[in-house]
């Protein structure tokens, strides 16, 4: 269905805008989006204020023209596809720094601002924002709330959520709030916060973020250690999380994952089950360091080694590339559905072997690598997708390791959200109950279903709007 959507006229200046073709398919979809799934929206906006975003949403929502909050494109579950049609409000014009507050460890930013952006505005200080996403170089702060990102440093300083004091942010209907505060803590009424946090666009468009920073540590240490045996690697990590070491990053990458790495970024990492180790620390770095590599003797690993900053950084970018060299590696092969399922760490190892067997019993490759030590697996089945064969086996076997891991305590999802790509799973995952309550705040903050319809909701899956009733 086409809407009219002249009424922006009305609300934004010439080139804030465009019902052109060109502007429209670029905001079809984001970064998973298979080309045959792909949506053009009616229109696309770049407000440049919380004043403009309220004026579109208010209009559009009094015509009933859905609006799709669109940040960087970076996501990988449809996210930011707008279902159906309607308005793409692109927000990555939204791009300044506020307000730094090195005295209370706080950043103020709009929507718009790259999470590297955010580090490089308060390194003169010292300060980080630790729960950046992997791909933070490329992707809004706007997005990140939007999904409740994480990264690899999430083992030790936790989600994005984790670090948000604050928002403003406006509702369906125009209605500007403001949530949270500058305290660090309050247990002042509903914490609305958590709630507009990793709700994708579908409750609120979010037009400022308050962060709480963290002083950047004096001892940064990085090194990686291989194995024999994925199974080994696997349960070194469980293990060293278990024993309380206290690491920044702990990163489990395959060896079919570490050739491809190789391929596409020009490094010469062993094929061989590979950990990549990160410490932070103001003092006795050392202490956790031997901690750690007494823990991955004990499982078999054949080297444990720390490296120089620049052999690091190298490391960290071959990690940082794999999404693109997954698709880079062996044309026209390529990941059928991208999946970062998450369990509980004793259950890390059983679910890589997991999902490795079932790519085995369909004679498919599935590379397993991601942020371990907090039981996080992204996975890819590599498919021809010109073979309809390997496009059905390829989904078989990610239903498979998603039904597995939420019957493991799971999560269909650790990082990437729900979007399209995860709906079917809500009800197994989270009880009817809770889906239902989750529809009855959506009802409540959006009874029209303007934002980002066609989300979340397991119905939308067979092309329906939220349900009603």
């Amino acid at each position: 269905m086409a809407y009219d959507c002249s009424f922006l006229t009305d609300h934004l200046a010439d080139g804030q805008m465009s019902f052109g073709d060109d502007d429209r398919d670029g905001h079809a979809g984001d970064w998973g989006t298979p080309d045959d799934e792909r949506v053009r929206p009616d229109a696309v906006c770049w407000p440049e204020s919380p004043e403009e975003v309220s004026a579109v949403l208010a209009a559009a929502n009094e015509r009933e023209v859905p609006v799709t909050p669109y940040a960087a494109g970076t996501g990988l579950e449809g996210n930011a596809l707008p279902a159906f049609e309607g308005i793409s409000m692109d927000c990555t014009r939204m791009d300044r720094v506020l307000e730094i507050r090195p005295e209370d460890f706080q950043i103020a930013v709009e929507p718009g601002v790259l999470g590297s952006a955010v580090n490089e505005a308060v390194a003169d200080e010292e300060l980080f924002l630790p729960p950046l996403p992997q791909s933070g170089d490329i992707s809004t702060v706007g997005g990140m709330v939007a999904n409740d990102a994480s990264g690899a440093k999430t083992v030790k300083y936790g989600e994005v959520s984790d670090w948000v004091l604050g928002l403003e942010a406006v509702l369906a209907d125009g209605t500007v709030i403001e949530t949270g505060g500058q305290a660090v803590k309050t247990s002042s009424g509903y914490n609305l916060t958590d709630l507009l946090i990793g709700s994708e666009g579908t409750l609120a468009v979010v037009t400022r973020v308050t962060f709480e920073l963290a002083r950047r540590p004096k001892q940064i240490r990085g090194g990686r250690a291989t194995f024999d045996d994925l199974d080994a690697a696997a349960a070194a990590i469980a293990a060293t999380m278990q024993a309380g070491v206290d690491v920044a990053t702990i990163e489990l990458i395959d060896p079919l994952s570490t050739k491809i790495a190789n391929a596409y970024s020009g490094t010469d990492l062993p094929n061989v089950p590979t950990v990549f180790l990160e410490f932070h620390a103001n003092h006795h770095v050392e202490a956790e360091i031997e901690a750690c590599r007494e823990i991955f003797a004990e499982h078999d690993a054949d080297r444990f080694e720390m490296a120089a900053g620049d052999e690091m950084d190298e490391l960290w970018d071959a990690r940082r590339n794999l999404a693109n060299a997954m698709i880079a590696y062996d044309p026209p092969r390529r990941p059928a559905k991208p999946g970062d399922v998450t369990v509980p760490i004793s259950h890390f190892p059983e679910i890589v072997r997991y999902a490795k067997a079932r790519g085995d019993e369909h004679g498919l490759d599935v590379t397993t690598f991601g942020h371990a030590g907090d039981g996080n697996v992204h996975y890819n089945v590599l498919v021809d997708p010109n073979d309809e064969d390997e496009l059905a086996a390829g989904r078989e076997i990610s239903d498979a390791v998603v039904q597995r891991t939420i019957e493991l305590g799971g999560t269909a999802t650790g990082e990437h959200g729900v979007g399209r790509g995860k709906r079917e799973y809500m009800v197994a995952e989270h009880g009817e109950g809770s889906v239902e309550t989750m529809r009855a705040i959506k009802r409540a903050l959006d009874p029209k279903d303007t934002l980002n319809p066609g989300k979340i909701f397991p119905e939308t899956a067979e092309g329906e709007r939220l349900r009603i009733d």
